[in-house]
């Protein structure tokens, strides 16, 4: 009989070149140049803003309440990875805390992303270790049930396959599949050149009606200008 709970070793990875790209170009911009896919529902919040990462995804499904397979994980955990934890239903606990955040770091993960809760926020962000939770709780946790590490879950509405791209900032999570990263990232830079040309003729005074062509727009759907009558009653 072949176990539900399964510990995944795999050598899985996305493109480092391509990571860097998603990483610099961050969420919004990514988000957008691959058709405005894999972006988590906004209930995973930066504990501290102005963070920025991508790697490699590290997947945990763990039971609600119970912190076993984070520690099961952290040896398959290694330099640019992001470890994404969800749990098998709905969980506020504080699973994650600073000890665990130590222990990443000293193996070069750049952060965590929850669909649960994290406690010691003010030592994470003393420390710079970034996470994205669901909530912020004391509660604390027990480490008794079973999980799985390395197999595909479902975070906050997408799906994560391990090896797939996290991308994170304040803007939200992200997830980039892993064979789709190098196309990605070379739309997000195509993105971000045509971006910049359109802030320098924002800066020059145009308007998006004019450059976007939607007085057009505007004219279609039965929009129309009138002038206010100044003479005060």
């Amino acid at each position: 009989m072949v176990s539900r709970n399964v510990i995944v070793r795999t050598n899985k990875r996305p493109d480092p070149d391509a990571v860097a790209e998603l990483q610099r170009l961050g969420v919004a911009t990514v988000h957008e140049a691959m058709g405005r896919r894999g972006l988590t529902e906004p209930v995973l919040r930066p504990i501290y803003p102005g963070a920025r990462i991508a790697g490699r995804a590290v997947t945990v499904l763990s039971h609600p309440g119970d912190n076993l397979m984070i520690h099961a994980c952290i040896e398959q955990c290694g330099p640019g990875d992001v470890l994404v934890v969800t749990t098998t239903s709905p969980s506020v606990d504080g699973m994650f805390g600073e000890l665990f955040a130590t222990q990443l770091a000293a193996r070069g993960v750049r952060g965590l992303v929850i669909e649960a809760g994290v406690r010691d926020v003010a030592e994470l962000t003393e420390m710079g270790f970034p996470v994205w939770s669901k909530a912020v709780s004391a509660q604390g946790t027990v480490k008794a049930t079973p999980g799985s590490v390395n197999v595909p879950v479902v975070l906050a509405g997408v799906q994560v396959r391990p090896g797939d791209v996290i991308v994170a900032d304040d803007d939200g999570v992200l997830c980039v599949p892993r064979l789709e990263a190098p196309e990605v990232a070379a739309k997000a830079k195509e993105r971000e050149a045509n971006e910049q040309a359109k802030r320098e003729q924002f800066r020059a005074g145009v308007l998006g009606l004019d450059l976007y062509g939607m007085r057009k727009k505007l004219e279609q759907l039965g929009v129309t200008y009138v002038d206010d009558d100044d003479d005060e009653e």
